[in-house]
């Protein structure tokens, strides 16, 4: 089975309190929203306290155009990647060994906050050694998804190549999506809530003997949901001036009654039961994301203590939010024998499961 070996997330330079967030959200909205008191109580009510983003508060001040923007993700997205490659490959906390980049098979590249062709892969590879033959697979338009499809897809490149080393990077620019003039109530939902962030994980084949210091997860199978018609639930709407979030307040009611019945089904396929699961690695979408998880499968709020302080500390960061929930889990929680089920919800509207097993 594979492995996920090693994780790295990144530490994004300027922290933002949520109460300074909506203050500036209020000073940018105030005179064109008349019920703006009322809206910006998803400020406080979001179970979040802090936020990490690639620009200060104050950037959002003044006008940026969308080509300045983008130019802007595309500088940093390749930044933030080589960072936490680097960090990924060389982490002493799961490796006793350093994995030289040379060494890598392929690289899934997630992100949906920004355009770039050639794809952040590509530029990242002219800032490390890796090889010319490396096999690259961007990936965008999963948001919130991406982390966990990533590593689906990983598990399947290493099903299929048992020597190989791959690893998957997600980077999300958040902060660099942020409409000021848009005045609708899903851009003051995405603005309490989003945030920016960067992470890696190393998958690795059955045939891939890397020392390790710590049990790690091995991915025992990967199931995928879509559901039909459902585009305008979750994601972008792409206008002159750049990307405008789509973000329905149905979202928590749509996992209760959709999600329930696919995570039960994909477990029965692998003849368990949710109460074998010792391990809950949600993507914290959102508080009421995460009590409707609790809701549908039956599930101790302990079971998303993790979940909930990811998103208290970071906010929901789209696609590489769950790896810092998985990291966690790698480095304090998970023990050997544990089985772990890692969920995402994306545009599409979709889900991914991942089921984990710690092991030597």
């Amino acid at each position: 089975m594979p492995k996920i070996v090693s994780i790295s997330t990144h530490q994004l330079p300027y922290s933002v309190q949520q109460e300074n967030a909506e203050a500036l959200t209020k000073e940018l909205f105030h005179a064109e929203m008349p019920k703006l008191e009322r809206y910006l109580k998803v400020f406080e009510n979001g179970g979040i306290q802090t936020r990490h983003f690639c620009v200060p508060p104050e950037w959002h001040r003044t006008e940026h155009s969308f080509e300045e923007r983008n130019n802007l993700y595309i500088q940093l997205a390749t930044q933030y990647g080589v960072s936490v490659i680097q960090n990924c490959l060389q982490n002493e906390r799961f490796l006793t060994t350093a994995i030289a980049t040379q060494d890598i098979d392929a690289m899934i590249f997630i992100s949906s906050t920004g355009i770039s062709t050639p794809s952040i892969d590509a530029r990242i590879m002219n800032e490390l050694p890796f090889s010319d033959r490396l096999k690259r697979i961007p990936v965008w338009g999963l948001g919130c998804a991406g982390g966990a499809a990533g590593i689906s897809r990983a598990y399947d490149f290493c099903q299929a190549y048992p020597t190989a080393k791959v690893l998957v990077v997600c980077v999300e620019l958040c902060s660099l999506t942020f409409q000021p003039n848009d005045f609708s109530k899903s851009n003051i939902v995405g603005a309490s809530l989003f945030a920016d962030g960067a992470a890696c994980v190393l998958v690795c084949g059955d045939e891939v003997s890397i020392p390790t210091c710590k049990p790690l997860p091995s991915i025992l199978a990967t199931g995928s949901k879509w559901m039909p018609n459902s585009e305008e639930v979750m994601g972008w709407q792409v206008k002159n001036n750049g990307l405008h979030v789509v973000f329905q307040k149905s979202i928590p009611s749509i996992i209760t009654t959709w999600l329930g019945p696919f995570v039960e089904q994909f477990l029965l396929e692998q003849q368990l039961h949710m109460e074998q699961v010792q391990h809950f690695i949600a993507h914290p979408g959102g508080k009421k994301v995460l009590q409707a998880y609790e809701d549908t499968l039956y599930l101790a709020s302990q079971k998303n203590n993790i979940s909930r302080e990811i998103l208290r500390q970071y906010g929901n960061m789209s696609s590489p939010t769950v790896l810092y929930v998985l990291e966690q889990f790698m480095l304090h929680t998970a023990q050997q024998e544990d089985t772990g089920l890692l969920v995402a919800l994306g545009p599409g509207f979709c889900a991914e499961a991942v089921l984990l097993r710690w092991g030597s």
